[in-house]
C-alpha cells in the first residue's frame, strides 16, 4: 500500500484558497482514476483507495485536521495500514516557488511549513517524499495571501501546475522519485533557501 497525502484545510471557505493546492491535486487524481473519497474517522480524513497502473495498491488521504494537526491524520493511516514513510507521498503548496512551478523532493525539512512540520513531528523522520506547488509570493501579507483565492487570471497556470503535480505523483510512485524530479524539476529554480535546503511554503492554520 501506497498513501498519497494532500495537505490543505476543511470547509468551504477554503476550497480555492492557494494553501489548499495539495487537495486540489488530490482531487484531480482521484477524479481521473474514478476514485470517491469518504470521510474516514479513524483517520480524522477523507480517504478513497484505488488501483494504479504499475505501481498498485494506493490510499489517497485529505487529512480534515486542518493544517497544522495534518501528521495526526497521516500517522493514523501509516499505523493502519503498516505503510513506511518512504512509501508515503506529500502533495503541498509552496509560496516559495513561483506560481506554476512544481517541484519533486525526496526528503527534506518542513522549511516553515506547519503541515509538513507536522507530519515530521508525527513520523518521526523527514524521509518521505513530496511534490510541491507553487503558489506565487505574496507581495506583503503572508497569511492573508495563502489563504486567499487564486484571482482569476491565475487559474489557467493553476489548471497547469494541478496536472503536472497529478503527472509527477504518478511518475514518483512508478518510476522513483529520482526519475520524477528528472522530469519536472526542469525549469529554472528560484533561489536556494538560506539553509540550503528547500523552502516550502510557511503555514498559518
Amino acid at each position: 500500500m501506497k498513501l498519497i497525502v494532500g495537505l490543505g484545510n476543511p470547509g468551504s471557505q477554503y476550497e480555492t484558497t492557494r494553501h489548499n493546492a495539495g487537495w486540489m491535486a488530490l482531487d484531480r487524481l482521484a477524479h481521473d482514476h474514478g476514485a470517491r473519497f469518504r470521510t474516514e474517522r479513524r483517520f480524522r480524513g477523507d480517504a478513497a483507495e484505488l488501483d494504479l497502473p504499475g505501481v498498485g495498491r494506493v490510499l489517497l488521504l485529505k487529512p480534515l485536521t486542518f493544517m497544522n494537526l495534518s501528521g495526526e491524520s497521516v500517522q493514523a493511516a501509516a499505523a493502519f495500514y503498516k505503510i513506511e514513510p518512504a512509501d508515503i507521498l506529500v502533495i503541498t503548496d509552496d509560496y516559495a516557488l513561483p506560481l506554476g512551478f512544481v517541484r519533486v523532493r525526496a526528503r527534506g525539512s518542513a522549511g516553515g511549513h506547519n503541515g509538513l512540520k507536522s507530519i515530521i513531528a508525527h513520523l518521526n523522520t523527514n524521509e518521505f517524499p513530496r511534490v510541491r506547488i507553487g503558489v506565487g509570493a505574496p507581495t506583503a501579507d503572508a497569511i492573508g495571501h495563502v489563504l486567499g483565492t487564486f484571482r482569476k487570471e491565475e487559474w489557467p497556470e493553476v489548471d497547469e501546475a494541478l496536472v503536472l503535480a497529478v503527472e509527477a505523483t504518478l511518475m514518483a510512485l512508478r518510476d522513483g522519485v529520482g526519475a520524477a524530479m528528472n522530469r519536472y524539476n526542469v525549469r529554472a529554480s528560484p533561489p536556494p533557501a538560506p539553509d540550503g535546503d528547500e523552502a516550502d511554503a510557511e503555514s498559518f492554520t
